[in-house]
């Protein structure tokens, strides 16, 4: 869909929930930078609710301010982007612990090509008391890395709320999230659309409010850590299930001959029990994971890449349901050996190590086919979504 064109240089944008006591020091160092770089801008502040007077102290400071009514760190920022008037945005937290007066560096950057720019407090500085020392050594770092593991994302700072970027580019990526992990899912849905990245250093110090900050450590980054995994199926599902089925491959080939000693301890059918059940929880995982990429591709929620385009016009169902009716027969002939070995000894007691050789590998075989054509069938559902084969009348 179109978006209102820009008539501004520059938007810097500061979601406001009940900043009275910092605000207008913000508003005053945005304006600041705006006029030192000669350019045509303005300070939005986008209010989520604010009871403290802190839309009148905008106003009377010079900025714009739009009301939001959905609560939530993202929805004020969704909003913010959506009503800025500027090609470019900055944005940041109004609580007077950002450098708003040296914007500079990140205009620098947008004009020079870039989509997103990102601010980088460890390369900056970060003032002592200005971030707990749990999100400077633990959650900061960790995130960050999380973040550069799972999406080649070149930041070092992922959570640094000073950031610049193209409006129109940000619009089109079509931002859903309302909290917090907005920030990563900025980031994240920015590196898979491919905009260029870069980082710019940037201080941070103490927070001027004279209130406890509305970030919530171990909620907010366990938000920012469920987005990340939900954004990349391969981390979430697909390398653990490799994983997983390769340790009980590799285990239960290793048991199926007979009764295997290591260093005096012995491993028989309750280890190969284990084993086929982690080969089939791998099988699983990795199903999981090919399906979810695929499915957020069809919804538009991930992008599509070649390998999810060729999946989507090349699976057949046919060859889906053949790879299962094999399976099933193997186990099926498993189970008939366990069952003639029964009848040649008149259905008398069995020997356990000998008959749950075939048993288990059957039992695995079978659920194995039927996760097989369970995950065909959806599959092929997905081709029907996608248009890439639809039934025929």
């Amino acid at each position: 869909m179109p978006f209102p064109e820009s008539s501004r240089e520059l938007t810097v944008l500061m979601p406001c929930l009940n900043e009275a006591a910092t605000l207008a020091v913000c508003i005053g160092k945005a304006k600041a930078s705006i006029a030192r770089l000669g350019i045509d801008g303005e300070v939005l502040i986008a209010d989520n609710g604010s009871t403290d007077g802190s839309q009148a102290i905008a106003a009377a400071h010079g900025a714009r301010v739009i009301a939001v009514a959905e609560r939530g760190y993202g929805a004020a920022l969704r909003a913010g982007i959506s009503e800025a008037k500027g090609r470019y945005v900055i944005m940041g937290d109004a609580d007077d612990s950002y450098a708003f007066e040296a914007l500079d560096g990140f205009y620098r950057q947008l004009q020079s090509g870039y989509d997103l720019v990102m601010g980088n407090r460890f390369q900056g500085g970060i003032e002592p008391g200005a971030m707990p020392l749990l999100h400077r050594y633990l959650g900061n770092p960790v995130l960050s890395y999380i973040g550069r593991l799972f999406f080649r994302i070149p930041v070092g700072d992922f959570h640094c709320g000073l950031r610049g970027f193209s409006r129109a580019k940000m619009l089109a990526l079509g931002l859903q999230t309302d909290g917090m992990e907005f920030a990563s899912e900025m980031v994240i849905k920015s590196s898979m659309a491919g905009f260029r990245i870069c980082e710019v250093p940037t201080t941070l110090k103490p927070d001027g409010r004279n209130r406890p900050p509305h970030l919530r450590s171990w909620r907010d980054g366990w938000r920012h850590l469920r987005f990340m995994l939900l954004l990349s199926p391969r981390w979430l599902f697909l390398y653990p299930g490799i994983l997983l089925f390769m340790f009980g491959l590799i285990g239960a080939v290793w048991l199926l001959p007979g009764l295997q000693v290591v260093t005096g301890v012995g491993f028989d059918i309750h280890s190969l029990l284990y084993f086929s059940a982690s080969g089939i929880v791998g099988i699983q995982l990795i199903l999981f994971g090919i399906l979810a990429r695929c499915t957020g591709a069809v919804f538009g929620f991930l992008p599509r890449t070649r390998l999810t385009h060729w999946l989507l016009s090349q699976f057949r169902l046919e060859f889906g349901l053949a790879v299962s009716a094999f399976l099933l027969l193997m186990a099926i002939y498993l189970i008939w050996k366990t069952f003639y070995g029964w009848e040649v000894t008149g259905f008398a007691a069995l020997e356990p190590t000998k008959t749950m050789r075939d048993a288990i590998p059957a039992m695995a075989s079978g659920v194995v086919a039927i996760e097989i054509m369970a995950a065909s069938f959806w599959f092929t559902f997905l081709q029907f979504l996608s248009g890439a084969n639809k039934p025929h009348a």
